[in-house]
C-alpha cells in the first residue's frame, strides 16, 4: 500500500511488493520461485570462491563500520552459512568487533563447539573489518552497500539491502539458497533490567512512542526533538490519552544517560542517550510505535522482536535517499518519503554516490508533525499495520 499523505509526502507500507517493471533493476538471471532449494542455478558459479569456502573450518564475521550498514548486510552472512549447510561443510562461526553481540543474537554464530575438518579461515564483513581482521584469511567477502544492485525475478523487484546482499551471494555461489523475502534476520529480545525499570515507572504503559534522535548526519537527517514532541502531542490529542515519548539518542562520551524532560501537555518525555544497542533490542518490542530517520537505530528497531514474535511498527523518514534500499524489507518497517526519495528508489540511485543534488533543499522539515501524526495514528489503530 502506497498512499499520498498531506503536504506531498508519501507513505510506503512495509509489505508492499514492488513490481519489476516499476523500477530500474538488474535481472537475477533465473525465476527464483521455480528453482528448488539446493538446485544448481542456470548461471556460472564463482568456482574459486566456492572452492576456498569449501576448505574453511572457520568463519569470522567482522564489521567495524556503521551500525546501519552492518545490520542490513547480515543477510549476506546468512547466505554464506546457508550455502555451507547445503554443501555439508561444517564450520565454526564467530563474530569479532563492536557488533559481535548483535551478530550472535541474530543467530549467525556457532552456539556450541563443533569439530570441523577444514583448517582455513574465511572472513565476512565490511571493508574496515576485512582490513582489520582479514590479513590471514583464505578468502575475504566484503559486503559493500554500494555494490549489489536492485535485483528482479518473477516480476518482482528486490530493492532492500538485505535482499540485495543475499541474492548477490546466491548468484555467486551457484545454488538456490533456502531463504525467501524478507531476508533480514531477527534480533530477539531478552529479559532486561532497564526495560523492567522503565515498566515499573510507568514509561511502558499507555501509548509509548520511541523516537530515534541519533544520526550521523544531523544537518540533513535530524528530525529534531521539537518535531517529535509536537507529533506525540497530535497523537495524544487524537487518542485523548497521555502519550509517553522515549527519545533514543546516540552514544555520548560519558556513557548511559537517562533524563526526564519537562512534560508537554499530554506528553511525558524521557531521554535515553548512550543505551547499548543490545538493550535497545530488548526495549523496542515493548513500544507501540518507533519513528526515526534513515539511521542504524531505526533499522535495529525494525529487526527487534519479542520472544513471541511481536514487533513494534517502525516508520523511517526519507528525504534524500531511496526509501526502499535503505530499509530492512520487513513488513512492519514502513517509510514516509519525499518525491526525491521516490526518484532515488525508482532509478536505483544514490544522491551521494551519484552526486545527485535535489531540485530543492530537502531536509527533515519536509515532514510536518501534523501530517506524520495521521500516518502514525493509522498504524497505532491497526490500519495497515
Amino acid at each position: 500500500m502506497t498512499e499520498v499523505a498531506p503536504m506531498g509526502i508519501r507513505f510506503h507500507h512495509g509489505s508492499l511488493v514492488t513490481p519489476a517493471g516499476a523500477v530500474h533493476t538488474t535481472p537475477l538471471g533465473y525465476d527464483r520461485d521455480s528453482v528448488p532449494v539446493s538446485a544448481p542455478l542456470p548461471l556460472p558459479t564463482s568456482g574459486e570462491l566456492a572452492r576456498r569456502l569449501n576448505g574453511c573450518g572457520e568463519i569470522e564475521v567482522a564489521f567495524e563500520g556503521k551500525l546501519g550498514d552492518t545490520l542490513l548486510a547480515l543477510s549476506g552472512v546468512q547466505a554464506v552459512l546457508d550455502w555451507l549447510r547445503l554443501s555439508s561443510v561444517r564450520v565454526i562461526t564467530r563474530a569479532t568487533g563492536p557488533y559481535a553481540e548483535l551478530i550472535a543474537r541474530a543467530g549467525l554464530t556457532t552456539q556450541a563447539p563443533v569439530t570441523v575438518p577444514g583448517s582455513g579461515r574465511a572472513l565476512i564483513g565490511d571493508r574496515a573489518g576485512a582490513e582489520t581482521h582479514g590479513s590471514e584469511a583464505e578468502v575475504r567477502l566484503v559486503l559493500d552497500p554500494t555494490a549489489p544492485p536492485c535485483w528482479s525475478s518473477d516480476d518482482r523487484a528486490y530493492s532492500d539491502l538485505p535482499a540485495r546482499h543475499y541474492l548477490a551471494l546466491e548468484r555467486r555461489l551457484g545454488i538456490r539458497l533456502p531463504d525467501a523475502a524478507p531476508f533480514a534476520p531477527a534480533l530477539v529480545a531478552r529479559p532486561n533490567k532497564l526495560v523492567e525499570e522503565l515498566r515499573s515507572l510507568g514509561w511502558l504503559n499507555g501509548t509509548t512512542i520511541a523516537a530515534i534522535t541519533a544520526t550521523s548526519w544531523p544537518e540533513r537527517k535530524d528530525y529534531t526533538v521539537e518535531r517529535y514532541v509536537e507529533l506525540a502531542e497530535h497523537i495524544s490529542e487524537a487518542q485523548q490519552t497521555q502519550a509517553r515519548l522515549l527519545l533514543i539518542g546516540g552514544s555520548p562520551a560519558d556513557g548511559l544517560r537517562i533524563t526526564a524532560n519537562s512534560s508537554r501537555r499530554h506528553v511525558q518525555v524521557l531521554r535515553l542517550d548512550g543505551v547499548p544497542a543490545g538493550h535497545l533490542v530488548d526495549l523496542f518490542p515493548h513500544c507501540h510505535l518507533v519513528l526515526g530517520n534513515d539511521t542504524g537505530l531505526t533499522h535495529l528497531a525494525a529487526m527487534s522482536r519479542s520472544r513471541d514474535g511481536s514487533r513494534a511498527p517502525v516508520v523511517g523518514l526519507y528525504a534524500r535517499h531511496s526509501h526502499s534500499k535503505w530499509r530492512t524489507g520487513l513488513p512492519h518497517h514502513h517509510a514516509v518519503a519525499t518525491d526525491h526519495s521516490d526518484r532515488m528508489h525508482q532509478g536505483d540511485l544514490c544522491p551521494v554516490r551519484d552526486a545527485i543534488v535535489p531540485d530543492t533543499d530537502i531536509h527533515m522539515d519536509a515532514f510536518p508533525p501534523s501530517a506524520l501524526a495521521q500516518t502514525c495514528l493509522g498504524l497505532l489503530n491497526g490500519v495497515g499495520r
